[in-house]
């Protein structure tokens, strides 16, 4: 029985949306683990996961390998040599119902994932504080701090030992008899700073004529990861160690609480803050104990850790992806203080999103001086009814990104302010409404089909957007241009060379060997390189031109079916329709892209420029649909096909390559060192191929 339309469909919109979603979350991370500058709270970070979650479990043959729920966060900078943790430095899930009952939905899902019975014995937790700093992990070798890392993107973090070394609450050598000291002891932990530590420090950096740090988590992440351990070690940094990765020769403790007493006998500081609670109401008494002494503590948190204090039942409850099954985080409410609006201006972000941000009158909240606060998007903003004047409440989502929870009404303004309308029904202000033209470039901005976010249609043009444009242009799936990464672009635009992809093809030798450390050898590669960029295929340059919602997959499509690009260029949402796996918001987007002038006016210089492909030739060498609906799975190392050659003559073929084996998987293209893959394919009874096989169904073998 074939597959519906429907369903094809449906499973189309499910990658298209689970690709957007990988993107986010994967900038998301780079800005909150790399950066130190969240661009969400927390809540609208773990919605975001929450929903890729669901699609995956809906749809596993579509989760990338590399998908976020099978991280952490960001990756390590490249200023510090890499270190790959022995043992993975977990997250932990969040549980983001302040109230009581977050405890007990925590408790009832160990219970459950236990079977334990309705009358079984309440489960011991241990529960600890949510430290607000920087995770690090401490190699002890012979009792001797040999390696101190941050968490990085929980397998391979960035070393840090020289900075860590400089914080005195951290033990260079471990404490006890010899003959007790494990040969390996790896020791996880939080580096914090104090808020009357950051207070004298920020005071003597004032008198100095220094800058200020900004907050006790900004300090201790930024004072961890400088490169100059003489800066570190003038930071008022702390310590406290909450677990162990890695040992060898030495016996753990039965309990959590008792291993926490264990590392103190090592020399380690622990929190004193810390109880064994039985069940589900002592969690939710410590919660809420712990958030009345909140402010009188001497340093930030922003939750509690709740933990399964025996550590055999740890070991049975295990883990998913990304997070141990025993833990949880319970999280306070943001703290929230009152100011006013003083204007709403738009921003333009990488993709072209179009966000309304409210500049606010200066206000200390959670722990820092709040200026600006997003306001999301359209929609949000007619909800919460934002108006310039208006007087707002302000809170620190997560403790960490400023939002406007609500406006104060009986305080709003009789009359307009700067920047504001009065409305025909003689109410102060009209709603606010976001601009028809993009800020930075001038092109149309268009509202997703469905959806919130507003965008700004000029891609190849906009300046908030070509770095990420050009990029993508240059990219190996696309362009293939060797040799034009991220430094070299971000160098090329800042100099003001390159504004959009048709200017690559404008750069001289002279000019790109007279950039800040640019040779002449690497400069004759690049020029050599873009200029055999020009010979390219249709669908590279489909994709090239970064349409939003269009893929690789959908790139390939739409040069099969329309075969030259003046067709593609000039077709109308019912047509695009017609074209395989093409629905209405990818057809809206192929529209919008084509009908903005700057978009076409780039097109045609890179067209000027030399760029050609062939057209009116089919684009793959087996029979259309030959693999139709048909998942494949590729695995180890091919005889003579790269995966992404394989994938794409699959593909080509009508077939579907997922990264992962399930009962939905048809064939699964096995060479050498296949592993795990081939072993669940067997299991599972899967069809097994190899490469000749493979030639041979797509007719090649006999070419």
């Amino acid at each position: 029985m074939g597959v519906s339309i429907s369903t094809l469909d449906a499973i189309a919109a499910a990658r298209r949306r689970m690709v957007a979603l990988c993107g986010e979350l994967e900038a998301h991370n780079r800005a909150y683990y790399e950066q130190d500058a969240p661009t969400v709270s927390d809540a609208e970070y773990d919605a975001l996961f929450r929903e890729l979650q669901a699609l995956e479990n809906e749809y596993p043959e579509l989760q990338s390998p590399d998908s976020p729920t099978r991280r952490v966060g960001g990756r390590p900078l490249d200023a510090f040599a890499q270190v790959t943790h022995a043992l993975p430095m977990l997250s932990i899930q969040t549980e983001t119902d302040t109230e009581a009952s977050g405890a007990a939905s925590f408790d009832a899902r160990v219970r459950k994932e236990l079977e334990l019975a309705e009358d079984a014995a309440p489960v011991a937790y241990l529960a600890e504080l949510k430290f607000d700093g920087l995770a690090v992990s401490l190699r002890y070798e012979q009792g001797v701090l040999v390696q101190g890392a941050t968490r990085g993107d929980g397998v391979t973090g960035e070393d840090v030992t020289r900075n860590l070394k400089t914080v005195h609450d951290i033990p260079l050598r471990l404490k006890g008899e010899p003959a007790q000291i494990p040969p390996l002891l790896e020791v996880r932990g939080e580096a914090y700073m104090r808020r009357d530590d950051l207070a004298r420090y920020n005071q003597k950096a004032l008198a100095c004529g220094e800058k200020p740090l900004v907050n006790p988590r900004n300090g201790a992440a930024g004072s961890i990861r400088q490169l100059d351990p003489a800066i570190a070690k003038s930071r008022p940094l702390r310590f406290f160690a909450y677990g162990v990765g890695a040992i060898e020769g030495w016996t753990l403790p039965a309990t959590q609480d008792e291993l926490l007493t264990a590392l103190a006998a090592f020399g380690f500081p622990v929190c004193e803050h810390r109880e064994v609670a039985q069940g589900a109401a002592a969690l939710a008494a410590f919660h809420e104990r712990i958030g009345a002494l909140r402010s009188q503590l001497p340093f930030d948190i922003d939750g509690v850790v709740y933990k399964v204090n025996s550590l055999e039942l740890q070991r049975r409850l295990g883990f998913r992806s990304r997070e141990p099954r025993w833990a949880v985080a319970h999280k306070y409410p943001a703290e929230e203080a009152q100011t006013r609006v003083e204007a709403i201006e738009v921003q333009v972000g990488r993709t072209g999103a179009i966000t309304p941000v409210a500049r606010l009158r200066p206000v200390f909240v959670g722990g820092v001086t709040v200026t600006n606060a997003t306001l999301h998007n359209e929609d949000e903003v007619r909800r919460k009814d934002v108006r310039v004047g208006d007087t707002v409440i302000v809170r620190r989502a997560g403790d960490v990104i400023p939002e406007i929870v609500r406006v104060v009404m009986e305080a709003r303004p009789t009359q307009p302010q700067a920047g504001s309308s009065t409305g025909v029904d003689g109410s102060p202000f009209l709603p606010y409404e976001l601009p028809k033209t993009c800020p930075e470039c001038g092109s149309t901005v268009v509202r997703e089909e469905g959806g919130t976010i507003v965008r700004c249609s000029g891609g190849l043009v906009c300046p908030a957007q070509v770095k990420g444009a050009i990029i993508h242009y240059a990219s190996r799936r696309a362009m293939d241009i060797e040799g034009l990464g991220d430094k070299l672009v971000e160098q090329l635009v800042a100099s003001g060379l390159v504004k959009t992809p048709a200017d690559l093809y404008a750069l001289t030798l002279p000019t790109l060997a007279g950039l800040e450390r640019m040779g002449e050898k690497s400069a004759e590669n690049r020029v050599a390189a873009i200029e055999k960029s020009k010979d390219s295929s249709l669908a590279r340059f489909i994709f090239a031109l970064g349409i939003r919602n269009v893929g690789e997959s959908t790139a390939r499509d739409l040069a099969r079916y329309f075969g030259r690009f003046d067709t593609l260029q000039q077709a109308d949402v019912e047509t695009l329709l017609k074209v395989p796996d093409v629905g209405p918001v990818v057809a809206e987007s192929i529209r919008d892209f084509f009908a903005e002038a700057h978009n076409r006016e780039v097109i045609d210089r890179l067209r000027e420029a030399g760029v050609r492909w062939q057209e009116g030739e089919g684009q793959v060498d087996a029979p259309p649909g030959l693999f139709s609906g048909k998942v494949f799975v590729i695995t180890g190392t091919l005889p003579t096909l790269k995966r992404d050659e394989a994938k794409a003559l699959i593909e080509a073929a009508g077939g579907k390559a997922s990264g992962s084996v399930s009962r939905k998987t048809d064939y699964v293209l096995a060479g050498s060192e296949a592993g795990s893959k081939l072993e669940k394919a067997l299991e599972l009874g899967i069809t097994v191929i190899d490469e000749t096989t493979l030639k041979d169904m797509l007719g090649q073998n006999n070419a």
